[in-house]
């Protein structure tokens, strides 16, 4: 099964970039190395990235955290989309696809912009909620293990801003949230059940949640844009 929308039949996509995507040289080439990866199904598309980039221009975004880095393209896209003073937490665990990311950032020039924090972000946003950073964060990006998706909503929730923007990936698992057997082989080993049904609660609870205003988009593998109310 390709990322993709769920529903777009694939010459409708194709124009759906052809007429759209304004992706720079060196997003294209880290994209075109990272699908040569084992685990490229987790890298978000192209347009998704755009997207996110236009997001965070226009709510002006300078402070953001990125949960979930692996080989840094949305990191590069939202950094790319700020000005040369703005910060960003990038969280993830694996050196291995750091290296790839950091490598790329570079390139970029924008890696002065990117903390990279390699740790389990549950330990990286306490800390800075700790360190008296919370309603500080203009943008959060969450795009990491399933299982504790509960815990990275409530604690960036913590740390955004009112009125400041989230962006949940993956709320749609390809149709898993509806019906698990629409996952092939590979991707049902990496979507064990409790995964899914973590994804599936966390989208329950934003749909009554009322500290939010939440949009659920069928980009990609779906996305659930959240806006904290004003306090």
């Amino acid at each position: 099964m390709e990322k993709g929308n769920l529903d777009l039949i694939d010459n409708m996509y194709q124009y759906v970039l052809a007429s759209s995507l304004r992706e720079s040289g060196v997003l294209n080439r880290l994209r075109i190395e990272t699908e040569k990866d084992p685990a490229a199904i987790m890298q978000i598309p192209p347009e998704q990235g755009q997207f996110m980039a236009l997001l965070v221009k226009l709510i002006g975004a300078k402070r953001t955290i990125e949960i979930g880095v692996y080989t840094g393209y949305s990191t590069l896209c939202v950094a790319q989309a700020m000005p040369s003073d703005s910060y960003t937490i990038a969280c993830d665990v694996n050196e291995e696809w750091a290296t790839i990311a950091k490598r790329y950032w570079k390139e970029a020039e924008v890696e002065s912009k990117i903390d990279l924090r390699i740790a389990p972000a549950i330990e990286t946003l306490k800390s800075l909620l700790e360190n008296g950073q919370g309603e500080s964060y203009d943008f959060v990006f969450i795009d990491a293990d399933k299982e504790n998706y509960d815990n990275y909503y409530e604690l960036s929730l913590k740390l955004l801003r009112p009125g400041g923007l989230m962006v949940i990936d993956n709320v749609l698992l390809f149709g898993a949230v509806i019906d698990s057997n629409l996952l092939d082989d590979k991707l049902k080993v990496m979507l064990p059940e409790n995964s899914i049904q973590a994804v599936r609660d966390l989208n329950s609870k934003l749909k009554n949640d009322n500290r939010v205003d939440i949009s659920m988009l069928q980009i990609a593998d779906g996305i659930t844009l959240v806006r904290k109310n004003q306090t």
